[in-house]
Formats: structure tokens, C-alpha cells, sequence
């Protein structure tokens, strides 16, 4: 059933940078969310921003991992979609989700700088995207 997503965060140079990763668990779609920081509030905020244009039935949960930027994981509840946190140590709850953080790692690889430029990250995702399965 689409409309379940899982989420992360890939780090930049010196935990400087991120971008938050958000792949559909059916269609393995990616979107890439440019971030100005890894707190919770501005993590929120791009997850809201990212899904809310989405239509309701493609917003039917989000499995994150347990780290401190989705502490404010009430605030996207609220805002968007339900949140569900994975269990401490346990990547393979967000199997596609990590994958595809191996994928986006080729094109950000670690020790570089990520972009927040929303269009450069448009393109990624959408490269990533046409990749046959």
C-alpha cells in the first residue's frame, strides 16, 4: 500500500550539512529535503514542507530513525503525517531508506559538503529516481 515513508538524515563535512532523505516504501520513490541544520524544529519543518503538498492517502506514516532530529516528531504528526520510530540499532526497520542513502553517498560522498540548493537536489533525486530497480 503506498504511502508509507521512511526517513533519515545524511550528514555533511563536519555535521555542518544535511539533507533529509525520505524514500516511499512501495514505489521506492526519493525525495531529498535541503535542510539549513539538523536540529529538531528545522528537520520538522522540512518534512512538513516537503509531504504536505502530497495527497492524504500519500501520507500514511513515517518510519525515522531514533535520533534527536525528529525529537519533534509531534510537531510532523500534527503537521503532516504520523511518525513511527524505529528501534535503537536497527537500520534494517528502514531497509530502502538506507539503501538509498548508499545511493545519494555517490553523489555527496562523505567528508564533502551537501548542497542545500533545492535544485541541484531535484536533480539527484530524480537521476536516483530513473535508475532502473
Amino acid at each position: 500500500m503506498p504511502g508509507h515513508w521512511e526517513g533519515d538524515l545524511v550528514i555533511g563535512k563536519n555535521g555542518k550539512t544535511a539533507v533529509a532523505t525520505l524514500v516511499e516504501r512501495t514505489s521506492r520513490f526519493l525525495v531529498l529535503v535541503p535542510l539549513t541544520g539538523r536540529d529538531a524544529l528545522t528537520v520538522g519543518r522540512g518534512v512538513i514542507a516537503a509531504t504536505s503538498g502530497l495527497p492524504a492517502h500519500m501520507r500514511a506514516s513515517l518510519t525515522w530513525d531514533c535520533g534527536a532530529e525528529m525529537a519533534g516528531h509531534a510537531t510532523v504528526t500534527k503537521g503532516s503525517m504520523p511518525v513511527y520510530l524505529a528501534h535503537p540499532h536497527s537500520p534494517w526497520e528502514r531497509g530502502s531508506n538506507e539503501n538509498l542513502n548508499r545511493i545519494v553517498r555517490e553523489y555527496f560522498p562523505k567528508g564533502t559538503d551537501i548542497t542545500s540548493d533545492p535544485k541541484y537536489l531535484a536533480m539527484v533525486a530524480c537521476d536516483i529516481n530513473d535508475r532502473p530497480p
